[in-house]
């Protein structure tokens, strides 16, 4: 896992963000209920290279994928114990031990392998949408934010504030909603204890896959090449697509809420807002980071269409009501899929009258 390239940062950096970081603090602070909490900046660390941004993130990283590795070596572990061992095999606790040694490394190298790539376009420790340090806070990449911002002809100093403003967004919604770390992680979990080996499949795919050449005895490498390729990935299970549904709903809600955000934060106050929230939807469409690692590990793509409908839902939950009744979505009930595309449906589904005594009349 590396991060090749990156460079040192200076003293122009330091304040350059810092002064992003400042504006987008105040500017937040009108547009979201949920505070910053000041006390987890106590070694004043916001500023991120590459390589920071990496061992800033790797343990949360870890704990993320934990629960999808924990259920592929149960599932493996199942399958052994099914099987009828000859005399003088090794014992099944053994064998299982391997698998899940084997199946914690493969995730493991999947995963570094992912996250160095990452590193060259993320522009903060939360631009993937997903809780990866604890306690949470803002933090930038200000080789990334440049790289990101070269060719679209706005003023850097926007681009800057632009990303301020999406990190601090994201910081808060986390720190102030820490039951949404367990939420992600338990739908990852789901994903992981619904996996389902078919044995018999299996070995069908590692006879025609030796008989096609995919994958040589004396090659151990073109072994490597058919597992990423997805060769003895099994089926979907309805667990898994339910989780993987709750999945995406709560990362496309998370990343809608920060633009409402962000747009309500910047106002007329970011001449180039729309350009850098069209620039950002449209990277994320082809190449968001967040789906290229859960593409690889899930094969979860959340939709730019959902992605448009949660931003939609929460600026209309906020046109409807207010900042307060938006941000206090997240202590309740998240809408469903089709509850998105009717703010005003699901408002009504979680309000309580006035008077009770309507209720079952």
């Amino acid at each position: 896992m590396t991060a090749h390239g990156f460079h040192p940062i200076v003293t122009k950096d330091i304040n350059d963000i810092q002064e992003a970081m400042d504006i987008a603090n105040t500017w937040l602070n009108e547009a979201t209920l949920f505070p910053a909490n000041l006390s987890h900046s106590t070694d004043n660390k916001n500023i991120y290279t590459r390589a920071d941004w990496v061992d800033a993130t790797i343990a949360g990283w870890q704990l993320t994928v934990e629960p999808l590795a924990s259920g592929l070596a149960k599932a493996m572990s199942s399958v052994v114990d099914q099987q009828e061992l000859p005399e003088g095999a090794p014992p099944i606790a053994a064998i299982a031990g391997m698998l899940r040694t084997f199946i914690g490394t493969l995730l493991a190298t999947q995963l570094g392998q992912s996250i160095g790539a990452l590193a060259h376009g993320v522009t903060g420790l939360h631009d993937v949408g997903l809780p990866l340090v604890e306690p949470s806070r803002p933090g930038l990449i200000p080789q990334n934010i440049e790289e990101w911002g070269a060719d679209i002809g706005v003023d850097p100093s926007q681009i800057r504030i632009f990303h301020a403003l999406r990190e601090g967004a994201l910081a808060r919604l986390f720190d102030n909603n820490p039951w949404l770390i367990d939420y992600l992680r338990g739908a990852i979990g789901e994903y992981g204890n619904g996996v389902r080996i078919d044995v018999q499949q299996i070995q069908n795919q590692a006879q025609e896959a030796f008989e096609s050449g995919a994958i040589d005895p004396n090659n151990p490498e073109s072994f490597t090449i058919a597992l990423n390729q997805g060769l003895f990935t099994p089926d979907e299970s309805t667990e898994q697509k339910d989780a993987l549904a709750k999945l995406e709903i709560a990362l496309a809600l998370i990343d809608g809420w920060a633009d409402d955000v962000v747009t309500l934060a910047a106002g007329d106050r970011l001449p180039s807002l729309n350009s850098l929230r069209e620039t950002l939807r449209r990277r994320r469409a082809t190449s968001s980071p967040t789906q290229q690692l859960f593409a690889s590990l899930f094969g979860l793509e959340v939709s730019p269409r959902m992605s448009r409908e949660a931003s939609a839902f929460w600026t209309e939950i906020r046109i409807l009501k207010d900042v307060h009744t938006r941000d206090h979505v997240w202590s309740g009930i998240l809408p469903t899929q089709a509850e998105l595309t009717d703010p005003a449906g699901y408002l009504r589904s979680v309000e309580i009258p006035d008077d009770l005594s309507t209720l079952g009349h």
